[in-house]
C-alpha cells in the first residue's frame, strides 16, 4: 500500500499531464507518453505470471503442503484451462461492438477488480483440510480466464495503436522492457517479502543438520510463512489495478478501416483461419518449442536452487537476478532485431542460454558462479521475451496482405499463440511436478533423495536445451524474412492509400447527392 501511494501519486500526475499533451498532439504518431503508456498494460500478465511461474509449485508443495500429485493436477488443469480459454475470450472480443473507449479496452477495465480478487484467494491457505484441493483449483482457474480477459485485448491492442509497422515495433519494445520490468517486480515483490519468512524444512532420516525441533516455533514460522505469500499478493494486486489505469486513460485505441469487417466465423472456422496461413503455423511451431523450454525452467528453477545447489535462502535473489539481466539487455535485443533482422535475432537470443543450462548443473555449488551464470542466462531470457511479439504482428500483416478483405481477425491470432504455449507450459508443469512425485520428493524436506535431484537437473538443463534446438530447427523454414517483411510494409500502405482515396470519393459523392 505504501509503495503505492508513494510510486502511484506522481505516476498518475504525469499519466495526466501526458494524456492532456496528447491532446494537442493529435498528428496520427505515438508520442514517447503513448508508447509508455501502453507499455505499462503488459505489466501486471508479467508480474502475476512471474509469481506464479516461479512460487505456486514451491507454494503448493511446501506451505499448503499437498501431495505432489494434488499439486501437478492443479498445476495442469489451470494452465490447461488458461490454454483453452485463450481462443474462446479471442473470438468474444473480435464479435465485440466498438464502443466510445473502443473495443479492447473496455475488457481490460471490466475484468481487473475480479482477477486481483481472485489472484489473492490463491496465496491463502484455507483453514478446511479437505478442500484445499478444490480451492486452489476454483481460484487458479477463474484467476486465469479472468487475466486471459485482460491480456488477449491487450495483446491484439498491438494492431490498434497504430498502423505505421515501426512505430508497432517501437511500441512492442517499450512493452517488452516494461514486461521484464514486470518480471523483476513480481520476483522482487514475492520473492523478497517470501523470503524473509522462509518455513522451517523437516529432518529426514539420517540428516545432520540444526533445525527448528521445537513445535511452537515450527508453527509460529508456519504461519508468518503464509502471512508473508497473502502480503505479497496484496502488493501485486496494487500494482495490477495501478498499471489497469494508467493503460485505460493513456492509450487511445484507433477504430479499425472503415471497411466492414468480415463475417462472423465459428470456432472451428478460427482454427481453420490461423492454420490455414502457414507462416503463422511456422512461427508458432517454433515458439511452441523454446517457450516451452523457458517456461520449464521457470517452473523448477527455485526448486532447483533450494534442493539442489543448496541455496534455500537465496534462490529468490538468483531468480531476481536473471530477471534484472533480462530487462537490462531488451534494448540490446532491439537493436540487434533491427540491424540484423528477426530471424538471426532468434537464433543467436535462444541459443545464447545453452551454454549457461549446462554450466549451471555441472558446476558443484557456489553461490558467486550461480549468480555469474544466471545474470548471463538472463540475456537470452531478454530474447525470449522479446521476439515472439515482435514478429507476431508480421504475421498478421503477412496474412492480411493475402487477404485483403479479410478484416477483423487480429484477436483470433494472438488468441491461438497463447493458447498452444499456455497448453503446452500446462502439460509441462503437470507432468514436472508428477516425476518429482514419482522421485519421491519430501514436502518440506531440509534434504531430497538422490533421484530428485537428478530430475531436477533434467527439467532445469536437458530437457529445456532439446526443446530449444527442435524449435530453432523449425525456425529455419519461417518464410518471412526482412525482404518479404518491407515487401509487405509497402503493399499495406498502398492498401490504407486506396481505401481513403474509396473512402473520400465516397464521401464526396455522397455529399453532391
Amino acid at each position: 500500500l505504501a509503495w503505492s501511494v508513494l510510486v502511484g501519486g506522481p505516476l498518475l500526475a504525469g499519466l495526466l499531464w501526458c494524456h492532456i499533451l496528447s491532446i494537442f498532439l493529435q498528428c496520427g504518431r505515438l508520442t514517447i507518453c503513448n508508447k509508455l503508456c501502453y507499455a505499462v498494460g503488459g505489466a501486471p500478465y508479467q508480474i502475476t505470471g512471474c509469481a506464479l511461474g516461479f512460487f505456486l509449485q514451491i507454494y503448493l508443495l511446501d506451505v499448503a503442503q499437498l501431495d505432489p500429485f494434488y499439486a501437478s493436477i492443479i498445476l495442469f488443469v489451470g494452465r490447461a484451462w488458461d490454454a483453452v480459454t485463450d481462443p474462446i475470450i479471442g473470438f468474444m472480443v473480435s464479435r465485440s461492438p466498438w464502443t466510445r473507449f473502443g473495443r479492447m479496452l473496455p475488457w481490460i477495465v471490466f475484468s481487473t477488480p475480479l482477477a486481483v480478487v481472485s489472484y489473492f484467494l490463491i496465496w491463502y491457505v484455507p483453514v478446511i483440510e479437505d478442500g484445499k484441493v478444490i480451492w486452489y483449483l476454483v481460484f487458479y482457474c477463474l484467476f486465469q480466464t479472468l487475466q486471459t480477459c485482460f491480456h488477449v485485448p491487450y495483446s491484439a491492442l498491438t494492431m490498434f495503436i497504430s498502423e505505421d509497422q515501426k512505430e508497432r515495433d517501437s511500441a512492442t519494445a517499450y512493452r517488452m522492457t516494461v514486461e521484464v520490468l514486470g518480471t523483476v517486480i513480481g520476483t522482487a515483490v514475492q520473492g523478497q517479502i517470501v523470503g524473509m519468512a522462509n518455513p522451517p524444512c523437516i529432518l529426514a532420516p539420517g540428516d545432520n543438520m540444526t533445525e527448528l525441533t521445537n513445535t511452537d516455533h515450527f508453527t509460529l514460522y508456519d504461519k508468518l510463512s503464509k502471512t508473508a505469500y497473502m502480503i505479497a499478493s496484496g502488493a501485486i494486486c496494487s500494482i495490477y489495478i495501478l498499471c489497469a489505469v494508467v493503460l485505460f486513460f493513456g492509450v487511445k485505441e484507433k477504430k479499425e478501416s472503415p471497411r466492414p469487417r468480415s463475417e462472423l466465423m465459428s470456432f472451428w472456422q478460427g482454427i481453420g483461419l490461423v492454420m490455414g496461413h502457414r507462416p503463422y503455423v511456422k512461427l508458432v511451431m517454433g515458439f511452441l518449442f523454446t517457450s516451452l523450454a523457458f517456461m520449464l525452467l521457470e517452473g523448477n528453477f527455485a526448486l532447483f536452487c533450494c534442493y539442489t545447489l543448496g541455496f534455500r535462502n537465496d534462490f529468490q535473489n538468483i531468480l531476481l537476478v536473471i530477471m534484472l539481466a533480462a530487462m537490462l539487455t531488451i534494448p540490446f535485443w532491439q537493436w540487434f532485431l533491427t540491424k540484423f533482422g528477426k530471424k538471426n535475432a532468434v537464433y543467436i537470443g535462444t541459443s545464447s542460454v545453452i551454454p549457461f543450462m549446462i554450466l549451471v548443473v555441472c558446476v558443484k555449488s557456489n553461490l558467486i558462479i550461480t549468480y555469474m551464470v544466471s545474470f548471463a542466462a538472463g540475456v537470452g531470457v531478454a530474447a525470449a521475451f522479446l521476439l515472439p511479439w515482435s514478429m507476431l504482428p508480421d504475421v498478421v500483416d503477412d496474412f492480411q496482405v493475402q487477404n485483403p478483405d479479410s478484416k477483423g481477425h487480429e484477436a483470433i491470432f494472438y488468441s491461438f499463440y497463447v493458447f498452444f504455449t499456455k497448453f503446452a507450459s500446462g502439460i509441462s508443469l503437470g507432468i514436472s511436478t508428477l516425476s518429482l512425485d514419482f522421485a519421491g520428493y519430501i514436502t518440506r524436506g531440509c534434504t531430497q533423495p538422490e533421484n530428485v535431484d537428478i530430475t531436477l537437473k533434467v527439467l532445469v538443463s536437458a530437457a529445456p536445451i532439446g526443446l530449444i534446438l527442435i524449435g530453432l530447427v523449425l525456425f529455419r523454414s519461417y518464410p518471412i524474412d526482412e525482404e518479404r517483411r518491407q515487401g509487405n510494409r509497402k503493399l499495406l500502405q498502398e492498401q490504407r492509400e486506396n481505401e481513403a482515396d474509396s473512402e473520400t470519393d465516397s464521401t464526396e459523392l455522397t455529399n453532391m447527392v
